[in-house]
């Protein structure tokens, strides 16, 4: 049996699928080029069907990457999979990731297709991949609940008409470890060819059982999981890369095999994901949460003191903690700033944009005297926003607050390049914000979520404030840093009204 277990990241298309979680094509190059530092073996770039920005996406990702293989979903159907291929063409290695229900209730109720009419279907969708590329891979969405001689049919018939993986997806988290191993082993023995194809699986955590049954289908001869940064995704979320990961370094006498994965920017990357999507990171979280290796009681310190190994499986420096270095300061120039972009993955995109982002980094720098990684992906968060979708813009604020008088904020907005003052009280000086701003925008909106989270440690540290509303059935995350924590609340509120009045929408792949 191969010891080498591929990891398959899809944060940027199933993670983005999280309500609120889309990103633009800059955010998503910048979280592609840390998932290749990571040595990610497959990143699944997005469904460039879906809309033209997905598309644009994918195909930008496709030309940057030149270590990871770089995936685009598609239905089975010829018009997704043309929009995959020809997304997917300027990749060093590329992969078409096609999809079909096959479950009796998906198939009857969602695609009215018979069973013979679905294996058809799919039987021609790995013909059409095959003229874009060799590296085909086949997912049955709802397999955990799908009939298993169905499952044996459909998965030989693709396999001989050219798909080299062949993915077995518990859509909706529904399995159990042992069910869905034995579920794994079943196929294995009973398809004719499965020696032909690697065996993969998508998990769901609606059970929070994602790992869990991950982990028992590597046991049972899967060699691909895949799975996303932080466990983001829609719903419960999918199968945590870094636990999935981790567990198989440590525990390889149980699993037998391996990753390719640099554990070291797990760490970093799962900083970045929450960066840039807003949604952060619980302090309990396994591996990558902020207790994830701290020790409160005296029993269990006394025993780290004494020896690591009493209390750790780990060590924390081997997943990246303790990588957020000083990097900056007031006093760098232009070309160390430029510089650690570049090894940041972050793409400046003119001398212009540069001058721009420099002058912020210095103003920063003036307020805050330690300037980590974590601060520039959040400054340059910032500079993504183009001018086309920065219908609002906070020119200057202020904001009193004092003991037995009712909070104000007073608030100059660029209104579709039109400047308006604005004032407005509060129960606090957030909430005298976001009246003041809607004041003007009348949003008609449903503010979800208000969500504060320091940036670095220190009293100087930036705020990074998640706003998340919903208008219409459409829910978007709004992202705002500063080192004032209302100035912070005040950008992510223009910056998630400024996602709805873009009206960039994302087209859910199995809509």
């Amino acid at each position: 049996m191969n010891d080498k277990l591929i990891i398959f990241d899809t944060t940027l298309r199933d993670g983005e699928q999280s309500p609120g979680a889309s990103m633009t094509r800059d955010e998503k190059l910048r979280i592609a080029r840390q998932l290749e530092r990571m040595r990610v073996d497959v990143i699944e770039a997005g469904f460039a069907a879906a809309s033209n920005g997905d598309f644009e996406s994918v195909r930008a990702i496709a030309e940057a990457i030149k270590e990871s293989t770089v995936c685009s979903l598609a239905r089975a159907n010829e018009n997704d999979i043309r929009r995959a291929g020809e997304a997917i063409r300027p990749a060093a290695r590329g992969r078409i990731h096609t999809f079909i229900a096959t479950s009796p209730i998906h198939m009857e109720k969602k695609l009215r297709m018979s069973p013979d009419e679905v294996v058809a279907q799919a039987v021609k969708a790995i013909g059409w991949a095959k003229e874009y590329t060799d590296d085909i891979e086949f997912s049955a969405e709802d397999a955990g609940r799908s009939e298993i001689d169905f499952l044996c049919r459909i998965f030989e018939a693709v396999i001989n008409a050219g798909a080299t993986t062949i993915n077995v997806p518990d859509t909706v988290g529904y399995n159990v470890p042992e069910q869905f191993a034995a579920t794994i082993a079943t196929l294995i023995e009973r398809v004719p060819n499965s020696d032909k194809v690697v065996w993969s699986v998508h998990c769901h955590n609606d059970l929070g059982l994602a790992v869990a049954n991950s982990l028992a289908a590597v046991r049972a001869g899967a060699r691909q999981v895949e799975c996303t940064v932080n466990g983001l995704g829609e719903r419960a979320g999918n199968a945590s890369l870094e636990e999935v990961v981790m567990a198989v370094r440590t525990r390889r006498d149980v699993f037998q095999c391996d990753t390719g994965i640099d554990t070291t920017q797990i760490v970093p990357a799962s900083k970045l994901v929450s960066g840039v999507t807003g949604f952060p990171v619980q302090p309990n979280k396994a591996i990558v949460g902020a207790n994830a290796f701290a020790h409160e009681s005296g029993i269990h310190q006394d025993g780290v003191l004494k020896h690591r190994e009493t209390y750790e499986i780990m060590r924390a420096e081997d997943v990246g903690w303790g990588a957020n270095k000083l990097v900056l300061g007031k006093h760098s120039g232009r070309n160390a700033f430029r510089s650690r972009l570049q090894e940041l993955g972050i793409e400046v995109e003119s001398e212009e944009h540069l001058n721009h982002a420099f002058a912020r980094f210095k103003e920063l720098a003036d307020k805050k005297h330690e300037i980590f990684d974590e601060d520039l992906h959040a400054l340059m968060s910032d500079e993504a926003i183009t001018p086309a979708l920065e219908h609002f813009r906070l020119l200057s604020s202020r904001f009193r607050s004092e003991t037995g008088e009712r909070p104000e904020a007073e608030i100059a907005l660029a209104v579709g390049g039109e400047e308006i003052r604005t004032c407005a009280h509060g129960s606090g000086p957030v909430d005298a914000a976001f009246k003041a701003i809607e004041s003007v925008a009348n949003s008609g909106t449903d503010l979800l979520l208000y969500s504060v989270n320091a940036i670095t440690t220190g009293t100087d540290a930036q705020g990074e404030v998640t706003v998340r509303l919903a208008r219409d059935g459409r829910v978007v995350n709004g992202q705002g840093a500063d080192t004032d924590i209302i100035v912070a609340s005040a950008k992510a509120y223009l910056n998630a009204l400024n996602k709805l009045h873009s009206k960039f929408e994302r087209v859910n792949p199995q809509v």
